[in-house]
């Protein structure tokens, strides 16, 4: 007879998993000492050659803290990262440096501008222009540059410096009002100093601290022989990955399941105090998700008609920064409701009993974390202003794509983060007996989906904390803090978020009595096996282009296609659920379960063929990397694989919550599931192909500094407008979602079911 304690495969699988993950944060330790190393030196004085200082580490440092208390960020990118819509401020500069140094040289040496000239002596100017480009040496401690190039220098210095201060509404640019003509033009070094680390090449190296990146020909920037080398090895290396997958799986997973299943969720319970009060939650990420949509359709009007929104001047009041922080900040937010209210509610389920206060801190955790979020968009918006200048760091924006929330409300978030791990531990082993015989189990090496479940929740709750480095200052370096960003926005996401996500479901499953414990074991180890390997290391893929070490080109890209191997099991587990699923006459979380494996499809497709499987290989992203593909890996990754699960855990709490009764009905929540999955093919089809698309060719044909700019975002203008269908047929669905919820929300709100009753 099967014992639960008996299962070899997870016993095997288990040290497997606990080696990974050893050897995956070795890997990232000796990565992360590897780019303190070896990021772009700067040095303490660029000069002209009559000595005269064209500016200084200081004024870079400075220009580094305006640029992110400006939130230019989200206006544009830097090395690629941040705003999709606006220039690339690398590609841009770095261009403009460019043409403004060979204009130099051939006044200097022909006494004609560049246009001018013949094409062989226009040949002869640019291949000097590139030659000194690529050889400043910036590990100099004082940088004397030629006079061509300082003079382009002070030319942009001033370009750039007045463009920042002034409104474009025909860009959808409102000024920074957060800066001052010094710190404008101290902005502009900055933003001179990172072009120029994008061109110039590493000591004894024939490739820029940015492997060559951004594609420019006009200054000598292509593919570096280890992008092509890297790209080739990576698809060997995922295909054998494939087999060896698909086999253990079909040897050891798939039919698996001849064990008895037990029933830990058998009938349906009265509801406990704590439970109750995760109503609030639910209503908070109806609200919130509504606010994503509503600022996310402003936006998308703002990228065909960037003047106004139907006669209104929205730039004026609401700049398009605050609304890119609003928009990318607020699913952050309702998704880990979601998941912290349905952990908070599944827990005392999984114990049977309810931990002494946690109705209390379940309350407690909800309304700290509100004034976190409102403090944290209050503060956006007025550090924006610059109604918060003097603590915008604190209080007002970080100007950090994804985390720029102020360091007091970013701290205020990751400490909730470990109450709330602290309060699912508490959930899951209530009383000092019962911790007692986990702890045993756990040391004895008998490590159960409570753990693993656990587990999951802490890794999300320290994680975080890892963006926030360093705690009480500004980094120098735009390419360390970027560093320790990508830990929050990919490592956070597609390790921690994908480990708590096969948990819930695996343990759901399992719950319910769909699969046994032995299967959703052992699925849950190998899953987390690959996430690791993919999430930790496959982290690389975005330190390509950004300043990093040489070595993430190749740890990058082989791991990063290991994202796609759990995505592929969790497409087959899909499809098994879904024909387990069939054969249960009166399941009652049908509709739960079709979120759940709606989030498994776009897993898949978003983050897997969208993401891993396409534009993370070298080559690829050295031309596709910040352009609309990118957008639409985004958008079906994070709602579609993130998202949907967020909403198929709420919907498996209310129809729990609603018990044995006939007032329960999905034909709300299937009409929602369905307008949001045609809205989101929609996106692809009409708006984030067609215009990714043409991106990529005028990247691959002009160089990134045209495809960013604003002449060929004019070209896109009917595929901007085409957004407008998916977006309608998208926010009918969360209208429709949010009605749903309210009306099943009577079990936790006894009174105000009352009321409606009367």
């Amino acid at each position: 007879m099967y014992s639960e304690n008996s299962d070899n495969i997870s016993n095997y699988l288990k040290w497997i998993l606990l080696f990974t993950a050893v050897l995956c944060f070795a890997a990232l330790i000796l990565g992360t000492y590897t780019t303190y190393q070896q990021v772009p030196p700067q040095p303490e004085q660029f000069l002209s050659p009559n000595g005269s200082v064209l500016f200084t580490q200081a004024d870079i440092d400075v220009g580094k803290a305006g640029f992110q208390q400006a939130d230019l960020m989200d206006y544009g990118s830097l090395y690629g990262m941040g705003s999709y819509f606006g220039e690339d401020y690398t590609a841009e500069y770095l261009v403009q440096l460019g043409k403004l140094t060979e204009n130099n040289l051939a006044k200097q040496q022909f006494h004609l501008s560049f246009s001018q000239l013949s094409e062989g002596n226009r040949f002869v100017v640019r291949k000097k222009m590139q030659e000194i480009l690529q050889h400043i040496p910036l590990t100099d401690k004082n940088v004397i540059l030629p006079q061509a190039l300082s003079s382009a220098i002070n030319e942009l210095q001033l370009n750039i410096g007045e463009s920042l201060l002034k409104n474009d509404f025909t860009k959808g640019w409102t000024k920074a009002s957060s800066l001052t003509p010094e710190s404008a033009r101290q902005v502009a070094d900055f933003f001179i100093y990172s072009s120029l680390t994008t061109v110039a090449h590493r000591p004894d190296k024939n490739y820029s601290y940015t492997n060559n990146w951004p594609y420019e020909p006009l200054v000598g920037n292509i593919p570096t022989t280890a992008t092509f080398f890297w790209t080739w090895v990576s698809y060997c290396f995922v295909f054998f990955g494939f087999g060896a997958v698909l086999y253990i799986y079909h040897r050891y997973l798939s039919g698996a399941d001849d064990v008895p299943k037990t029933l830990i969720f058998a009938d349906f319970n009265p509801l406990l105090a704590s439970q109750k009060k995760v109503g609030w939650y639910f209503i908070a990420v109806a609200l919130i998700f509504l606010l994503q949509i509503l600022t996310g359709v402003i936006m998308a009007h703002d990228y065909s008609d960037r003047v106004s929104f139907y006669g209104i001047n929205f730039n004026v009041f609401l700049p398009f920064n605050f609304l890119r922080d609003v928009h990318i900040q607020t699913p952050i937010v309702w998704i880990g409701l979601s998941w912290i209210a349905s952990a908070l509610f599944l827990a005392p389920l999984i114990s049977g009993k309810e931990a002494k206060g946690q109705g209390f801190l379940v309350s407690f955790l909800f309304w700290v974390t509100m004034v976190v979020v409102v403090g944290a968009l209050m503060g956006n918006y007025l550090g924006i202003t610059s109604v918060i200048s003097k603590n915008w760091f604190w209080l007002g924006n970080q100007g950090l794509s994804y985390l720029q929330l102020g360091r007091l409300w970013q701290i205020g978030f990751a400490a909730g983060l470990i109450l709330w791990s602290i309060m699912v531990f508490r959930g899951l082993w209530p009383s000092f007996e019962r911790l007692k015989i986990t702890t045993r189990e756990f040391w004895s090496g008998r490590i159960r989906m409570e753990h693993l479940f656990w587990a999951s929740t802490i890794n999300i709750a320290v994680l975080y904390w890892f963006g926030m480095i360093p705690l009480t200052g500004i980094e120098k370096s735009f390419t360390i803090t970027d560093f320790w960003r990508w830990w929050v926005v990919h490592l956070w996401v597609e390790q921690s978020f994908e480990f708590f996500a096969v948990c819930i479901s695996a343990y759901l499953l399992m719950a319910i009595g769909l699969v046994s414990r032995r299967l959703a074991e052992r699925t849950v180890f190998f899953e987390t096996i690959l996430i690791f390997l993919g999430g930790v290391l496959g982290t690389g893929h975005h330190w390509y282009w950004v300043g990093e070490p040489n070595m993430w080109l190749s740890l990058g890209s082989m791991f990063s296609f290991i994202e796609v191997l759990p995505l592929v099991l969790l497409i087959i587990e899909a499809i098994e659920q879904r024909q387990l699923i069939k054969k249960q006459k009166n399941f009652p979380y049908r509709l739960a379960y079709t979120y759940i494996i709606g989030s498994a499809f776009w897993n898949f497709v978003g983050a897997g063929v969208f993401g891993g499987g396409t534009i993370n290989a070298p080559l690829i992203n050295y031309y596709e990397h910040a352009t609309f593909l990118t957008l639409n890996h985004a958008h079906t990754a994070l709602f579609g694989a993130f998202g949907l699960l967020a909403i198929g855990l709420i919907y498996f709490c209310l129809r729990y919550a609603a018990g044995n009764t006939n007032t329960w009905s999905d034909r709300l929540g299937l009409w929602a599931f369905w307008f949001y999955n045609i809205g989101v093919v929609l996106w692809i089809a009409l708006n984030f192909f067609p215009i990714g698309w043409m991106q990529l060719i005028a990247v691959y044909e002009h160089g990134l500094a045209y495809a960013r700019s604003m002449q060929f975002y004019n070209t896109t203008l009917l595929w901007q407008w085409l957004r407008m269908p998916g977006d309608i047929l998208f926010a009918i669905g969360a209208l429709l979602m949010a009605y749903d919820f309210i009306i099943n929300l009577g079990p936790f709100f006894p009174s105000w079911k009352k009321r409606r009753n009367q």
